[in-house]
């Protein structure tokens, strides 16, 4: 455990300088996180959709390389086909229809399924540069919605009946 004891000293020692409590830190980091995914998702989809390049980006990646990076978004492209699928069947959004059992989607993607796919790729690409953002933002985003908030449900739950 003195792993752990160096992670308690530097969370305390984070805290204490940011004037949060520790708690709230991890609260803010996990909101500002899951923003920095969404708030991509949607406007990258929506910048391709209006740009009409989601299908030109999808389509660029070679099939096979040696090369780590296009790997890396091949990988990402793929696992973002298999989310467009699951979320068009769910929700009927990119065009599918809902609750239609869909085999896998098509090679080759176009539309608004290449749109998604293309921003999915994206905001993972993306994710060192959303966890600094989060992180850095983690004890504004605490001092100024998460402790009133923590500290208002605590007094509502002290009162009682």
């Amino acid at each position: 455990m003195p792993a752990f004891d160096r992670y308690r000293a530097a969370l305390g020692s984070i805290a204490a300088r940011t004037g949060a409590p520790v708690s709230s830190l991890v609260i803010s980091f996990g909101i500002l996180h899951e923003i920095t995914a969404i708030v991509p998702l949607v406007g990258l989809f929506y910048a391709g959709r209006s740009l009409g390049v989601g299908e030109r980006i999808v389509g660029s990646l070679p099939e096979k390389s040696d090369n780590w990076v296009v790997e890396k978004c091949r990988t990402w492209v793929d696992d973002g086909r298999e989310w467009a699928a699951r979320v068009g069947k769910r929700y009927g959004a990119f065009g599918l229809q809902k609750g239609e059992q869909l085999p896998a989607l098509p090679d080759h993607l176009a539309g608004d399924v290449a749109n998604a796919v293309a921003a999915y790729a994206a905001t993972k690409a993306l994710l060192p540069v959303r966890i600094a953002a989060a992180l850095y933002l983690s004890p504004a985003f605490s001092r100024v919605f998460v402790d009133p908030m923590r500290r208002g449900l605590g007094s509502l739950l002290r009162r009682g009946p």
